[in-house]
């Protein structure tokens, strides 16, 4: 499995990001896919998560009611839609699969990691 994020960039405290994440393989419609964030000098933390169906969802405190994930099982990608961005958003963000079992919030958990792409916000 090779996971592709895009969507990363600058902007200013307030708007909006839309990252995507292009997965390979077949059996797309049967991973679970997670966003997750790192800033400088910290831990890699879970951001939100969608099962297999699109049908459960979860995300961190943090973000709750501000960011949405996503899913287009046809297209073989999922997506995290960002809005009211603060500069503590400020990390890079990088999407995963887990591969069978529900959805998950913990890093280890996790099979497949794309490579990251930065987001900044600035204030």
């Amino acid at each position: 499995v090779q996971l592709q994020a895009s969507g990363g960039g600058l902007v200013q405290a307030g708007g909006s990001l839309r990252l995507s994440c292009a997965a390979s393989g077949r059996t797309f419609s049967t991973y679970n896919m997670g966003w997750f964030r790192q800033a400088p000098g910290k831990e890699r933390e879970f951001v939100a998560t969608i099962n297999w169906s699109g049908r459960s969802t979860y995300y961190a405190e943090s973000v709750k009611g501000r960011f949405t994930i996503f899913r287009d099982n046809v297209k073989n990608a999922v997506s995290l839609q960002m809005n009211s961005l603060k500069p503590e958003d400020t990390a890079v963000y990088y999407c995963a699969a887990k591969i069978g079992g529900p959805a998950a919030m913990t890093v280890g958990e996790y099979d497949y990691w794309g490579q990251g792409t930065q987001v900044t916000v600035s204030s």
